[in-house]
């Protein structure tokens, strides 16, 4: 099985056109088959080369290699479509000496005026082939004399069904009659899209076609194409497009649209793929988080829903948050590292022992929290506690003064309260010293080692104050005051 995905530089990968890549590798994979990648680049005004190498960047982060491909070769090279033009030349060659596409010498501006003149007789625009009955040779004498012209296919005359099953969505049939001459080759040399992508896909030998349901008025055309060349069309599946929460084709207005914002967002690509593999797709039973593994030997295109599939942002937010969960916690905090270095917090990303700290963090952070991004936030107390603001919730509390100073006494006896066990001791002095319990015991003490009325579980986070406070600055992360010092901080900012 021969599959491709053949996106265009033209803008940041949507993640639309993600999951219609994701759809092709599983294809591929399943079948042990090939997945071919090929960058459709010919719209030179909008392409760019480092909107392709970013394309090819986030399939990477996604796990979604490719057997064949601008970078890494194949049989059927090359994969860009800028450097196949000398295909497409032949190719429409070919067609017009057989008399199958003929030269078009319309002006832009008349074929506005002819379109704009359909719309308001409420019929569909569709090229009247006034160009076709100029004489083949007046017409090559006409291009060779440098009079700008496209080349246009020639839709065999009289009506007939153009017709192909459809992977997903059945049987699809269309009157030959709704088919105008379309352009082949524009005035500048280039193909069209319609013909470079049937000229590419037979010259690669592509089984399967899996695309957007928006290319299903493109396959009548594209059949006729492959019916001239002489080629047996291949296999199509179109995919129900990917709607906002409001039912309406997914767009910036709806949010983050594109893998790279995502990814910068702070989404796992883990996470990314399971959520957009069950937009419009289902495995069968309840599962929702599938192992890539299970993916693969599960996905078929007949469970694939014709139904446009809603993109569900606090969904993929669940998912992460089980995957942040799930994967590995040096994977996790590898991840999120880039944020703690954007705090601040973390000065030498390449410090094992700053990695190692980041990784001691996580578990007052991954049960709370959506998104890699809002971890460090999460933990901002540990590198940026403010005395002031901590002093003014611990005032806020009836006993809290006497609470932070019991607590600091029996700190500084026992030590540095370097585990649970220690700083539990040092609640138990407290307690005894205050005779206060509970609530009142506890949320003074959170309030002067965090500055903050809610967080993790005191027994994890004093530890972790102590962790980076033995740490210092040489292990490449912020200064972290220790937990006496910050009791000591209040108290003396009290009096």
């Amino acid at each position: 099985m021969r599959v491709r995905f053949a996106p265009s530089p033209t803008g940041q990968l949507h993640v639309g056109n993600a999951r219609t890549a994701l759809f092709n590798w599983l294809v591929a994979r399943r079948h042990q088959g090939t997945f071919v990648l090929r960058i459709e680049d010919t719209d030179r005004e909008r392409s760019s080369d480092a909107l392709a190498e970013a394309m090819l960047a986030e399939l990477r982060w996604l796990g979604l290699t490719w057997d064949e491909g601008p970078d890494v070769g194949g049989p059927f090279g090359p994969y860009r479509q800028s450097e196949r033009v000398d295909l497409y030349t032949r190719a429409a060659r070919s067609l017009l000496e057989r008399g199958q596409a003929y030269y078009c010498f319309c002006s832009p501006a008349e074929l506005e005026r002819a379109r704009e003149e359909a719309l308001r007789q409420g019929t569909p625009p569709r090229y009247s082939g006034r160009c076709r009955g100029i004489d083949p040779a007046e017409a090559a004498a006409r291009v060779a004399r440098g009079e700008p012209a496209a080349i246009r296919f020639a839709v065999p005359p009289g009506a007939r069904d153009i017709s192909f099953r459809d992977v997903v969505r059945g049987e699809v049939s269309v009157s030959s009659l709704v088919v105008g001459d379309f352009v082949l080759v524009r005035s500048g040399g280039l193909p069209a899209y319609n013909f470079a992508v049937v000229v590419d896909d037979a010259a690669m030998g592509i089984e399967l076609v899996i695309r957007g349901e928006d290319h299903i008025s493109n396959t009548p055309r594209q059949i006729l194409l492959y019916e001239a060349l002489g080629h047996r069309p291949p296999a199509f599946a179109h995919l129900p497009l990917v709607h906002g929460p409001d039912h309406a084709p997914l767009s910036k207005r709806h949010g983050a649209t594109s893998v790279a914002e995502f990814r910068a967002r702070g989404y796992l690509p883990e996470a990314l793929v399971n959520y957009l593999a069950l937009l419009g797709w289902s495995p069968g039973g309840d599962e929702e988080i599938v192992p890539l593994d299970e993916m693969i030997a599960r996905f078929t295109l007949e469970h694939v829903s014709r139904s446009p599939a809603v993109f569900d942002f606090d969904k993929l937010a669940w998912m992460n948050r089980q995957y942040m969960r799930m994967l590995p916690a040096s994977r996790v905090a590898a991840d999120a590292m880039p944020w703690f270095v954007a705090r601040g917090f973390v000065t030498d990303a390449a410090s094992t022992e700053a990695r190692a700290y980041v990784e001691l963090l996580l578990p007052m952070a991954v049960g709370s929290v959506d998104r890699l991004e809002e971890i460090a936030d999460r933990v901002a107390f540990v590198f940026a506690w403010q005395a002031p603001e901590a002093r003014a919730l611990v005032e806020a509390e009836e006993d809290g003064r006497k609470v932070v100073e019991a607590f600091a006494e029996a700190a500084a006896a026992i030590g540095p309260l370097v585990d649970r066990e220690t700083f539990r001791r040092a609640v138990a002095v407290a307690r005894e010293a205050t005779g206060l319990k509970g609530r009142a015991l506890l949320h003074p003490l959170r309030a002067a080692l965090t500055a903050a009325e809610s967080g993790p579980e005191l027994d994890v986070l004093v530890p972790a104050i102590e962790r980076g406070a033995a740490l210092g600055t040489s292990a490449g992360i912020a200064p972290v005051r220790s937990c006496l010092e910050r009791l000591r901080m209040v108290i003396e900012v009290a009096r």
